[in-house]
């Protein structure tokens, strides 16, 4: 089963943020530690999708944001 980037990135905010909650609520730290080793391997699978997704644009920096373009005379 081949899972997306996204899909990825969403899980490990979900482990790192049940981590947290977890160590915030004194939950016994087999599970805090256990629970943080596997969001750090998520971190590195995470950051090899995204890296080796296959994702591709038209976009340039000369586009920059579409919601607000640059224009020469912002800049004095």
């Amino acid at each position: 089963m081949k899972f997306s980037a996204m899909f990825t990135v969403t899980l490990t905010t979900i482990i790192l943020i049940m981590v947290t909650i977890m160590a915030t609520m004194n939950f016994t730290f087999g599970w805090v530690f256990y629970l943080t080793c596997i969001g750090q391997l998520m971190v590195i699978i995470m950051v090899y999708k995204v890296l080796r997704d296959k994702y591709s644009t038209n976009k340039t920096f000369e586009d920059f944001y579409e919601d607000r373009p640059i224009s020469n005379e912002n800049y004095r």
